[in-house]
């Protein structure tokens, strides 16, 4: 529960839940008009601009603590930019209008639009730097893989948790020549790997239902960025993971240290993200998570994940939007 601008105590509520999905459901939409184009840039604008605006008319009192990047930076959802109409409970808001620009620009699979809303104090600030994480679903004994044991040990110690020969685990690592050691350490062990281009957040989701994604731990560096969004999922509908910044250079250590991130420290999943917390993603291409939208003629057809930590909800909603022309001029 937090105290909001008039003073009175307020809770995120139910009907914040449907409003979250709404935003991402528009930058979705926006996103996928320009599916397979090759523009990234032109794609990500459209994304960050039509999520801007669903935000803008939302009841809260909201403070980009993930974002587009600093304010010098990005001309908007920059960190620490204030979103909503100002009235309402006083929440953090995590974004990420386009994950996987690089999908959504080849038409490939996996491109969401993403957010994450706590209550004012419940997400990380890390800056925008890469992030080395561990994640694997829930159902499982506490600690049973961590960031500083290696690759091998973590796949033994999952395996004999699930009971099952080493063979058959899957783990998901971004396809990266900086994970190359990684690679090969996991093959040893007889693992198998996916190898994903980009798209990282629904990687560590995928782990949560390894009997439909056949995905049962994450490991591997990814922005820090995505890392806090992932444990945002992660904290609605169980698991676990740990995160610990790796920053490349001076000028990033000052960042994180401007920013209050302790770049030696291993976060756990509820150091990134805990009290009441409402995680969206909506599917601008299809893939492994969610179908993309489809449109057909002034129809548009999107499927958004909707979760809720306080409630334990989990929502797949699939939505139907006539005159999507007009949508598209209002957002």
């Amino acid at each position: 529960m937090q105290e909001g601008s008039d003073g009175k105590v307020e809770e995120l509520g139910r009907t914040l839940v449907l409003e979250v999905g709404r935003v991402t459901e528009g930058a979705a939409i926006a996103a996928a008009k320009l599916n397979g184009r090759g523009d990234v840039k032109a794609a990500d604008k459209a994304a960050v601009d039509a999520m801007r605006k669903e935000l803008g008319r939302i009841n809260i009192d909201g403070t980009v603590v993930i974002g587009e990047g600093e304010m010098d930076e990005a001309p908007m959802l920059y960190i620490g930019e204030k979103v909503g109409t100002g009235k309402g409970p006083k929440v953090d808001i995590a974004v990420d209008p386009l994950e996987g620009t690089t999908l959504c620009a080849k038409a490939m699979p996996n491109a969401l639009a993403v957010l994450a809303v706590s209550e004012h104090g419940g997400l990380l600030h890390a800056p925008d730097m890469y992030m080395n994480k561990i994640a694997v679903g829930p159902g499982l004994p506490d600690g049973v893989v961590d960031l500083d044991a290696t690759p091998q040990d973590n796949i033994h110690a999952l395996a004999k948790a699930k009971g099952v020969p080493v063979d058959e685990i899957t783990a998901c690592i971004l396809d990266r020549p900086r994970h190359a050691d990684l690679i090969n350490a996991v093959r040893e062990t007889g693992a198998a790997i996916q190898l994903i281009s980009d798209g990282d957040i629904a990687g560590v989701i995928w782990t949560t239902d390894p009997d439909q994604t056949d995905i049962d731990i994450y490991l591997g560096s990814g922005g820090a960025p995505e890392g806090v969004l992932a444990a945002a999922a992660l904290q609605c509908i169980g698991g676990q993971m740990q995160g610990r910044l790796l920053p490349q250079d001076d000028a990033e250590r000052e960042r994180a240290n401007k920013m209050g991130a302790d770049v030696s420290k291993k976060y756990l999943l509820d150091d990134m993200a805990s009290g009441d917390v409402i995680f969206s993603a909506t599917g601008v291409t299809s893939g492994s998570l969610l179908v993309g939208v489809h449109f057909h003629g002034e129809f548009a057809e999107t499927e958004t994940l909707v979760m809720r930590s306080k409630t334990g909800t989990v929502r797949r909603v699939k939505t139907t939007f006539r005159n999507v022309r007009r949508k598209l001029a209002l957002l």
